[in-house]
This record gives structure tokens, sequence and C-alpha cells, in this order.
């Protein structure tokens, strides 16, 4: 049977009078799928609130991380001038340690220089020196050997040579051992002390006398004893080293210092000016 529009309308006049019996009415006529859409709605809108929250939260999150990001990288940033400075400040640093050692080694050079001239000066004063001593020992011979010997003379280079010759030619003396004569600092001719015979003083002069004074002084006095006459050997200086004195008292060399006369067997003693030990 059909339904009239009075009808309809007296149901709808019921559905106001008895709100209760709408939503039986809604499940009679309405399916199940679109009963349940108003609850999925309200799942929906939820779920999209979560979703808004949660995106909201990425969102923030996200502002942190570039927050962080930004500010690690103005870290580097500093990080990056700061080390371009400090390789900037090493090397300045090795330019100037570059500097100094250019420095330091033009000061060890000229040092170096300095003392080759200071030794160079020290032994050319030294040289001047026993050139000079040995010109006061020349000139005042008779007085500095006095406790040696008497009537001293020394020997010119033509009478030295006069008598090397002679020696060569007997065969007393090599070529080179007479040449090793000629290079002795002093010659003297006298007459010993002790007994008035004759002898020759082969002399060493250096301002400080070494070792090397004493040995040349016995070898020269050894090639002149072979002459003919005996020869003593003596060393003249300012100061006699103690090396040199103790080997000028094993050896028998005679020691002028300053004036006083050393005998070979008691360096330094209180009879040192003794003329009987010549």
């Amino acid at each position: 049977m059909a339904f009239t529009v009075e009808e309809f309308r007296d149901l709808v006049r019921i559905l106001e009078e008895h709100p209760e019996w709408r939503a039986e009415l809604r499940r009679l006529v309405l399916t199940d799928e679109i009963l349940t859409l108003p609850e999925l709605v309200r799942d929906l809108i939820q779920a999209q609130r979560r979703t808004e929250e949660q995106v909201a939260a990425l969102v923030e999150a996200q502002r942190h991380t570039e927050e962080r990001v930004t500010t690690l990288e103005d870290r580097v940033a500093s990080l990056i001038e700061a080390q371009q400075r400090t390789e900037v400040q090493l090397s300045a640093l090795v330019e100037a340690q570059q500097r100094t050692d250019q420095q330091i080694a033009a000061l060890t050079e000229a040092q170096l220089q300095t003392n080759y001239r200071l030794d160079t000066l020290t032994n050319d004063m030294a040289a001047v020196k026993g050139i000079v001593l040995e010109l006061q020992y020349r000139d005042r011979a008779y007085a500095y050997f006095a406790p040696l010997i008497r009537r001293t003379r020394v020997l010119s280079g033509d009478e030295l040579d006069a008598l090397l010759e002679g020696a060569i030619a007997q065969g007393q003396l090599s070529e080179a051992e007479a040449d090793e004569l000629l290079l002795a600092d002093l010659l003297l001719r006298g007459r010993r002390r002790a007994d008035n015979s004759e002898v020759y003083l082969v002399v060493e002069v250096s301002w400080k006398v070494d070792p090397y004074d004493v040995e040349r002084s016995v070898r020269r006095a050894a090639l002149m004893s072979r002459i003919g006459i005996p020869a003593v050997p003596v060393v003249a200086g300012k100061e006699v080293i103690a090396e040199a004195a103790n080997l000028a008292d094993m050896l028998q060399v005679w020691q002028l210092t300053n004036g006083q006369a050393i005998p070979p067997h008691q360096p330094g003693s209180a009879n040192d000016q003794s003329p009987n030990h010549a």
C-alpha cells in the first residue's frame, strides 16, 4: 500500500513528539555503514588531530635541528677562521725562526772568524814577543848566560856557515842536519865555568817554553856535539810550563827564566844559580 503524504506528516509529527524513536528509525532505514559513518568521522578527526600534533612536533623538532645545524655551521666557520689564523701565525713563527737561525748562523760565523783572528793575533803576538825576547838574549848574552859560561860569544851567521861547511866536508853532519842547526834560535860559544873547557850553548827561546822547545834544544845540541866541542842544551823564556820543566830536568836541559838559570838536576831549588852544573 502506498505511503501517503498525510501518513508521512503524521510520522514526522510522531517522531518529533518521540525523539527516542528516531534512533530506532535510523537503524531500520539506514545501512550499518552509514550508521557507523559519524563514529568513523570522529575517529578520522581525532586521527587528523593526532597527525597534526605529530606534524607540529616534527616541525618543532626540525626547527630545533635547523637551529643546531646553524649553530654547528657557525662553530665550524669559527673553527675554520681560527685554524686559518693559527696557520698564519705558524707561518710567521716559522719565518721568524728561520730568520733567527740565519742570525745565529751569522753570529756563529762571525764569532768563529773573531776567534780565528784572536788566535792568529795571539799567535802573532807570541811570535813577536818571542822574537823580542830572542833579541834581548842575543844582545845581552854575556849577562843572561853568565851563570853557565864566561867569555860568551854569539856565533855569527858567517861563523856558523863556515863551521857547518867544515862539518859536512868531514862527514860529521849531513846537509839536512846542518840545516837543522841553522834553525837554532841562538848559538853561543864560551868557557864552561865549572872547568874552563870550551863549550857551545844551543838555546831555544820562546815567550812560553813548551816541551817541543826542550826537545829541539836537546836534538840540536846533540848535532853540535858531533863537530868536536861539547854542547849544552838550553831553553829560555818568560815562563816554562810544568811539562817542559819536568822534561828539561829529565833530559838535562838548562832553563833560563827572567834572568834566573835553573840547572837540570834541581829545577826551582834554592841552588838553581850554581855555575857548577853547566
